[in-house]
């Protein structure tokens, strides 16, 4: 695998298995150098014309139903969808669950018709015991913005936010803080959101809002599981 892959998606294949580490060393190595690669950079709008959520679900027999779902910013409706099914490629392993969703995430992604504007994981970014979570991962091989909003904590410790929509408190992990733990309804339990690659906390704090008007979870996150449970059937 090529370490430095980045750009569009649609100048090559993003991810060849073949080359694909299958050794939790291998991996590990791979993780330390990409992670310097990482730019908090934040120069998108607002809110960009489209967000893209993306989630994998799995069977019984090690396969993966990997699900990219692009999103109206403004009205949340279905601009397209894809998805690909595919076996694991690596073990499980916390911390490590990259290696295993990235291929099949990656060619749904080549699939799309429109360029992302930002990737939503269903997972976490800095915040992550090395500092490169899925949405570090994915951002830094596709060069698009990226964030992750986790239904629950990784690393670190935190306050309670206050009850209210959009309260948050910092996540902070060995004196760092890798994140923010932001109430999206009165009086749910919170999600975990963290920076991925070229977008700021407060920002994707801001977009987790605005993709969460009446649930707990992103509308991106919603569709992307919906379409991946589907995909196994």
């Amino acid at each position: 695998m090529d370490p430095n892959l980045a750009g569009s998606l649609w100048q090559g294949d993003l991810v060849h298995t073949g080359d694909w580490p299958t050794t939790i060393a291998e991996a590990l190595a791979v993780q330390e150098r990409l992670r310097g690669e990482v730019d908090l950079t934040d120069d998108g709008p607002e809110l960009p014309p489209t967000v893209t959520g993306l989630d994998v679900a799995y069977d019984d027999a090690g396969g993966i139903a990997a699900a990219v779902v692009t999103l109206e910013t403004a009205g949340l409706t279905v601009v397209e969808e894809r998805t690909v099914r595919a076996k694991a490629v690596f073990p499980y392993e916390p911390g490590l669950f990259a290696f295993r969703e990235l291929p099949p995430l990656l060619a749904a992604l080549e699939q799309l018709d429109h360029e992302p504007d930002v990737l939503v994981c269903d997972g976490h970014g800095l915040a992550h015991p090395r500092r490169f979570g899925l949405a570090c991962h994915l951002g830094v091989l596709t060069g698009r913005p990226a964030f992750g909003v986790g239904k629950t904590r990784f690393v670190g410790s935190h306050d309670d936010p206050a009850p209210a929509r959009g309260s948050s408190v910092p996540l902070v992990d060995a004196g760092e803080v890798v994140g923010a733990v932001l109430r999206t309804q009165d009086g749910v339990k919170p999600v975990y959101v963290s920076a991925g690659h070229r977008i700021d906390l407060a920002h994707a704090c801001r977009l987790t809002l605005a993709l969460t008007p009446r649930y707990r979870l992103p509308e991106t996150t919603r569709q992307a599981d919906r379409l991946s449970r589907v995909a196994l059937r």
